[in-house]
Parts: C-alpha cells; sequence; structure tokens
C-alpha cells in the first residue's frame, strides 16, 4: 500500500507538503499542489483517515441526533447533512433519539464518546439534560428544525446566502449554540388567512407536540392568523396531535365532536396530515366538500392525493446543508459568534383548501359562493 512518503517522492516534493494539501492545512501553489494530487491518483493512495485523527485530534466525523428518521421530512433533513459533509469530506454516525430527553442525552454522550468532531441535533421538547451535556463538555454543536430559547444567538436574516450571517450574541450566561429552522409563525398565519378567506369562521388546528419550538410557534401563528382575519381565538379548536399519525386521529376525532365543530382544518406536519386524513375517511367525510384541509409540510405524494393538498413546504434538505456549514464555520472558528437561520418556507396552493383548478399547474382559483356555504358557520 503506498503510504505518503510514496506520494511525496513521486510528485518531487516533501512529506510535508504532501501533508498540507492533503489537509488544506496551508496555501500551496497551484503547480505543486496538482504534481501532488497527480502523484495521489497515480499510486492510488489512500489517506490514513484514523492515524490523521490521532496527530490532528480531528476524526472528520460528524454526529447527527434526529428522531423519526422515517418521517419523509426528516429523511430530506438528513440527506441535506449527508450532502455537505461528503462535499467537505465529512462521515456521519446517526442515531434516533425518539424524542424522549433521557434517551436523546445517552444517545449524544455514545456519539461523543466515538470522537465526533461536532454534533447536528433535532433537540426534544425538554433538552435540558442535552444542553447541560453539550455545555459541560464543549461540543460543537448545532440545533436544526427545533430552537432551543435562550441556546442561540440573536436571529440572523430571513433567508440564505449573502448576508445571512446573525448579529453577534450577547457575552456571557450559557454556552450557547448556532441553530437553523424554518419559519413556522408567518407561513401557518398564511394557511389561516387563506381559509378566511374562502368564507371558513371556525378554523381548527392540529398542533404538534406541547415544548417544541415548532408547535409554540404554529400555534403563534395561527392566532395571528385569526386576528389578521378578524376571528374570535376559541382555545377548544385547538388540540395536539402530538406530532404524531396515531396522535392526530385522536385529535381530530375531539374537534369532530365539538357542539360546532370546525368547518376548515390545519394540521401541524406531515405525519399528522396522515392521521388526520384517516379519521376522516373513516368518518365518511369528504375534503374539502365537508371540510376543507390544508397542512405544514409538504410531501412527495401530497400532488398524488384526491384532492391534492395545499401546504406549507419547508426548505429541509437546505436545513440540513446550512447545519453543516454552521458546524464547519463552529469548528473553524470557535470563537466566533453564534447564529440561528430562519429559512423562508413556500405556500403550495393546490385544491385540498376548497380551491378548484384552473389548468394552470400550482393555480387554483376559489370555488363558488355556493360551494363554500359549509364554510361560513359561525
Amino acid at each position: 500500500m503506498p503510504t505518503m512518503a510514496d506520494v511525496a517522492r513521486t510528485a518531487g516534493v516533501s512529506v510535508a507538503t504532501v501533508s498540507h494539501v492533503l489537509n488544506g492545512t496551508r496555501p500551496v501553489l497551484p503547480h505543486t499542489r496538482q504534481a501532488v494530487l497527480d502523484a495521489v491518483d497515480e499510486l492510488g493512495y489512500t489517506p490514513n483517515t484514523l492515524a490523521r485523527s490521532l496527530v490532528t485530534s480531528r476524526t472528520r466525523s460528524i454526529g447527527l441526533a434526529v428522531s423519526a428518521i422515517s418521517n419523509p421530512y426528516f429523511t430530506e433533513i438528513l440527506q441535506g447533512v449527508e450532502a455537505g459533509a461528503l462535499e467537505h469530506g465529512y462521515s456521519l454516525l446517526i442515531a434516533d433519539p425518539h424524542d424522549d430527553p433521557e434517551h436523546e442525552r445517552k444517545v449524544v454522550q455514545l456519539l461523543h464518546e466515538r470522537r465526533v468532531d461536532g454534533m447536528i441535533v433535532a433537540p426534544s421538547a425538554d433538552p435540558r439534560e442535552l444542553v447541560a451535556y453539550l455545555t459541560r463538555h464543549e461540543v460543537p454543536t448545532v440545533f436544526l428544525d427545533r430552537v432551543v430559547e435562550g441556546a442561540g444567538g440573536v436571529d440572523g436574516p430571513r433567508d440564505v446566502g449573502a448576508g445571512t450571517e446573525g448579529r453577534e450574541t450577547p457575552s456571557g450566561g450559557p454556552r450557547r449554540f448556532d441553530q437553523v429552522c424554518a419559519e413556522s409563525t408567518r407561513p401557518m398565519a398564511e394557511l389561516v388567512t387563506h381559509l378566511a378567506g374562502l368564507g371558513h369562521r371556525r378554523i381548527g388546528l392540529v398542533a404538534g407536540l406541547p415544548g417544541l419550538s415548532t408547535t409554540a410557534e404554529r400555534i403563534a401563528g395561527y392566532r395571528q392568523g385569526l386576528t389578521a382575519s378578524g376571528l374570535p381565538y376559541d382555545p377548544h379548536l385547538i388540540v395536539h396531535g402530538d406530532s404524531e399519525s396515531a396522535g392526530a386521529e385522536v385529535a381530530t376525532a375531539a374537534l369532530l365532536a365539538l357542539p360546532m365543530p370546525p368547518t376548515a382544518l390545519v394540521t401541524a406536519n406531515n405525519t399528522m396530515t396522515i392521521g388526520t386524513l384517516r379519521t376522516l375517511r373513516e368518518r365518511g367525510l369528504s375534503v374539502p366538500d365537508d371540510l376543507a384541509l390544508c397542512c405544514f409540510d409538504d410531501f412527495a405524494w401530497a400532488d398524488l392525493f384526491a384532492p391534492r393538498l395545499t401546504a406549507i413546504a419547508q426548505p429541509s434538505r437546505e436545513i440540513g446543508t446550512e447545519a453543516v456549514r454552521l458546524l464547519l464555520d463552529r469548528l473553524a472558528a470557535p470563537d466566533r459568534p453564534t447564529r440561528t437561520l430562519r429559512l423562508p418556507c413556500a405556500f403550495v396552493h393546490r385544491t385540498s383548501c376548497g380551491c378548484v383548478e384552473t389548468g394552470e399547474y400550482g393555480r387554483p382559483a376559489p370555488r363558488s359562493q355556493s360551494s363554500q356555504s359549509k364554510g361560513t358557520v359561525s
């Protein structure tokens, strides 16, 4: 098996120069760098990652702790993380905390014991032990999808690209972490105002697991949408599906059992949308004729339902790649100010909300007033 010394001899350079080229630890003249890379290809040299980690104290690996990996939303985030890590020569170690705070701390500890260079974590509804462990061991970490109040920097701009750096975090206090997530409040308000614009006066919300930042932000958006539409807030119209399909089935049934049930529903994530649709089918209710439906989270087969689901599409893959970027920036500059990035979502207008097709893809039109009459109960 060829060694680094063999590469240096073939390229006509020192072993130190080969190391700088392969590890990116110092600028090297372009022609010298190319000579080293040509020698690597000619000899079929493969760097000894384990030996390198013993010298540099870096394993070029990232720990990823994300619950519900089977959920298409988190699967797309995982694809983004994997692509970002691979692009920069990092491998992934993946664990599922199952949204359980105690298990979360255990799997994060196991990842840390595998000497990952840093971690990307979607925190549970009670991340106190997680934050305490990461703080105590000074583990470079990025929180994704769900933010932890007081753990990150001041919110950065709401889109990615040039100028996405957040403002400097005030000094002092507990260790803080970089964070990246999608917007939740404004897009949820947009769904509610859309339904209100179609004539609905009782709009129900199947909310997520209490304690998650996404749940709180989407409830806030729901209430903002009601206020913007001049509708009163009725706490009985919010039920928690606990971010799961089975929980959404029970929650939807509770809404339908109200003396004055809602005429439109908003579900706060994709798995709860499935549970809600299952309950509506079991009750023999048709969407949107009996009940209009909008959902937070678009997914691959949402366009295949009849009717097609009006949804908020989150930039899930981009959340993953941005998390890797933030983590690598942190590894390169441990003392830099922390950042919280919120990425914009897209309103995907289909027909489950009660609009009808016009023949132009993605641009439904409102149904006639007579078709909306079921949605005007007050």
